[in-house]
């Protein structure tokens, strides 16, 4: 028994208990990180530096490409380099230091979600004021709303775990430091602070929904009012890849953080924990850039520069 005050370290859940499966478990995730790594990378590459590119929806694209690099930078190379050196540890600090980087980058990555289902709003549904309402100035406010949002509930959730005391040993289920299974190490009685948090937690989350969901009603409504094919093919175009990701990013989330616990197993923790974790972010450029002509274009434009 420890109490959290005398912790040094943590120890995170093992892929694999043999040296060849450790090693491969550190290629796999090599792979899958390099992969996230080009993706993103060429995505804000390309919208930086192509003015045909330098546009709201572009603009919260690469947004969201920077959250994806970050959110998968928290988790992955550190359970890389715990198998490749065959260890589990990971200081208190640092421990604490990646749960803050996580939930300050995948609350923000959803606050930009929604910010982006906004401008597809005005974009279709009113398109004669969608230079005033999206202009720079309202771009870079809202982007700002959202990081510093998403800064403010990474302080609350960190402060709020942390301060807890633990006494029901060091040892994680899972191969990052997340919030449910450090609580489960908890042996205080702060069920009013946990609550509070929670309270915030939903209410943040399901407020993003509603409004997502009622723009994209209001989005397809007006869009199958478009009486010419082209119109409505290129309508669509705009709004499905945002939605694919954001139904991506809330059923991995919501089923992970929501299931009841009669369905919680280790195994089925760690499914979820990489569906909403490592997937997102490796394949959110390749759902963005195969229905979309200008990002094609840039991209293919920007790797020709790259090889020559």
């Amino acid at each position: 028994m420890s109490n959290s005050s005398s912790l040094n370290e943590f120890l995170l859940l093992a892929f694999a208990g043999t040296r060849q499966l450790q090693l491969l478990h550190f290629w796999l995730f090599l792979g899958i990180y390099l992969a996230a790594l080009l993706g993103n990378g060429l995505i804000i590459t390309a919208v930086a530096c192509d003015h045909h590119l330098h546009t709201p929806m572009y603009f919260f694209l690469l947004n969201l490409s920077l959250l994806d690099l970050g959110s998968i930078s928290i988790t992955v190379p550190k359970t890389m380099a715990n198998s490749l050196s065959n260890t589990r540890a990971i200081s208190y600090w640092g421990c604490a230091a990646q749960v803050f980087l996580f939930v300050f980058f995948l609350p923000t990555e959803y606050f930009v979600l929604t910010v982006m289902a906004y401008d597809r709003f005005v974009a279709i549904c009113k398109p004669l004021h969608y230079g005033t309402i999206m202009s720079s100035r309202a771009c870079v406010k809202m982007a700002a709303a959202a990081w510093s949002t998403g800064f403010l509930y990474a302080l609350l959730h960190t402060a709020n775990t942390f301060s807890i005391p633990l006494c029901q040993g060091n040892v994680l289920e899972q191969f990052f430091c997340e919030i449910p299974h450090i609580l489960k190490l908890s042996c205080s009685d702060s069920y009013l602070r946990e609550v509070g948090v929670l309270v915030v937690s939903i209410c943040l989350s399901l407020g993003c929904f509603i409004f997502i969901v009622l723009s994209y009603v209001q989005i397809f409504t007006v869009v199958l009012r478009i009486p010419s094919e082209q119109g409505r093919h290129k309508a669509f175009s705009m709004c499905l890849p945002h939605l694919a990701v954001v139904s991506l990013f809330i059923s991995t989330g919501f089923f992970a953080y929501l299931k009841p616990p009669s369905l919680s197993s280790p195994a089925l923790d760690l499914v979820m924990a990489l569906l909403y974790a490592v997937v997102p972010p490796t394949v959110n450029p390749l759902i963005y850039s195969m229905r979309n002509k200008e990002l094609k274009d840039a991209l293919k434009k920007l790797v020709q520069l790259l090889l020559l």
